[in-house]
């Protein structure tokens, strides 16, 4: 090195070490530099966390339409069954009134019961089973009691007498059953 060289690095040295006068203006950019970085990752930090939250909301979003897709193939036809249920109501109140009629020819009876028949295992086929028979307990998930009597040989919320029966399409009830409950 030569002589000039050195003694240029000897001056920088000493300029770097010795303390800078305040208002000088190499400190104010400093100042101002250090005020921009923070600046600026306080908005990094916000939008990391905004972007770590709008990641979170969509996954939330997909596993919810998941879910409703899952329930829309799995629960498919509840709609068409529960439109029948009305249906097989009205066959099963005409049976029974035939049933008990002699004067109604025996091949129109067996004919109904083959008709409920078929419906029943229709019925089983799609997981549809129904529920509400008299000497169950009142369960307000699965029967509405449209009416309450009183009993003495009956059990405090025991169903006495079912108007309609209850259904339920896999493990979802479609409609409830409509009982007479037992109150003591």
């Amino acid at each position: 090195m030569s002589p000039k060289e050195d003694k240029k690095k000897k001056q920088v040295r000493k300029k770097e070490n010795t303390p800078v006068k305040k208002g000088a203006k190499p400190v104010v950019k400093i100042n101002k530099d250090k005020l921009v970085i923070e600046e600026l990752a306080k908005q990094l930090t916000k939008l990391e966390d905004k972007q770590l939250r709008l990641k979170a909301e969509f996954e939330n979003f997909r596993k919810r339409k998941e879910k409703e897709i899952l329930d829309l193939i799995q629960y498919e036809g509840k709609d068409v069954l529960k439109a029948m249920i009305s249906v097989v109501d009205d066959l099963e109140r005409l049976y029974a009134a035939v049933e008990n009629n002699d004067e109604v020819d025996q091949s129109l009876k067996e004919g109904m019961a083959l008709i409920l028949s078929k419906v029943e295992k229709i019925f089983f086929d799609r997981e549809v089973a129904s529920f509400g028979e008299a000497g169950e307990l009142l369960d307000s998930e699965l029967h509405d009691a449209l009416m309450v009597r009183q009993e003495e040989d009956k059990n405090d919320n025991e169903i006495i007498e079912v108007f309609e029966k209850g259904y339920k399409y896999r493990d979802r009830v479609i409609r409830h059953a409509k009982v007479v409950v037992n109150k003591t």
